[in-house]
């Protein structure tokens, strides 16, 4: 059984938003630098002051109070799009972690709400501000009420509710991390793709010039200076416009003295 690691245990306890209000790229990241010790147990604002406690706990260090440099607990939202004012530029697409936002080029983008972290990264690279973040909507699906719940404080005065809460928080963590990691691997794919059809093309256009596929710049620059020499040479040895082979400067004065 493959043996868990300290950063895989704090990543377990962290929200999953990938809102990046700790200062890291994500949650993993940020779990990294607490298990190294780089980063303290109190700069993840949608974990608020009960996900301290878990961190505190698990490390065996005494709580800290949030640091409010790195933002302020609240209630989860998630992010609406106003479907007439947008315009289909995808750059909220670009910016989800989570791919919780569908839609083309040129075509109205909507958000899937249930899967909307709350993480906000969307609003400020819309170039129209057509995105706002609102409280969920009443939903009936188990997987939607624990979206809506999850990061809330839990009420303390009912364990029952509490451990419910718990529970579905989990629930909506674990899935947020989940397709934060597949958009992880989807981003890769694409890059990797993006690079063979690079090299390819770049393949086609050497054999297409002449050039094996393995030829590079400095090979190119090497045979331009060769083309550049070899003319200068022909040239070099070409005669003067104004005085043929056949003619020297003792004809040129003898004819212009007959004159």
């Amino acid at each position: 059984m493959k043996a868990i690691s300290l950063a895989e245990e704090i990543d377990a306890i962290l929200p999953q938003t990938q809102c990046r209000q700790c200062g890291f790229s994500g949650c993993r990241p940020y779990a990294e630098a607490i298990a190294e010790g780089r980063a303290q147990i109190n700069q993840c604002p949608p974990g608020g002051e009960d996900g301290i406690h878990q961190l505190a706990r698990l490390l065996g260090v005494e709580p800290l109070p949030l640091n409010t440099a790195h933002g302020v607990f609240k209630t989860k939202e998630v992010a609406l799009i106003d479907e007439q004012a947008c315009i289909g530029c995808t750059v909220c697409i670009q910016v989800c972690p989570v791919d919780a936002i569908v839609g083309a080029a040129r075509q109205m983008h909507t958000v899937i709400s249930g899967e909307c972290t709350g993480c906000s990264l969307c609003l400020e690279p819309c170039p129209v501000d057509c995105i706002q973040m609102v409280l969920p909507k009443e939903h009936s699906s188990c997987a939607e009420i624990g979206a809506q719940i999850a990061w809330t404080e839990p009420d303390h005065q009912d364990f029952a509710v509490e451990k419910v809460e718990r529970v579905e928080k989990k629930k909506a963590a674990d899935r947020a991390r989940m397709r934060y990691q597949l958009r992880l691997q989807r981003l890769e794919r694409e890059k990797q793709g993006r690079e063979e059809r690079l090299a390819k093309r770049t393949e086609r256009t050497e054999v297409t010039a002449g050039m094996t596929p393995s030829s590079s710049a400095a090979s190119l620059k090497k045979v331009t200076i060769q083309a550049a020499l070899e003319r200068a040479r022909v040239a070099k040895a070409q005669p003067s416009p104004g005085i043929s082979k056949k003619e020297d400067w003792s004809d040129r004065t003898s004819d212009i003295s007959s004159r």
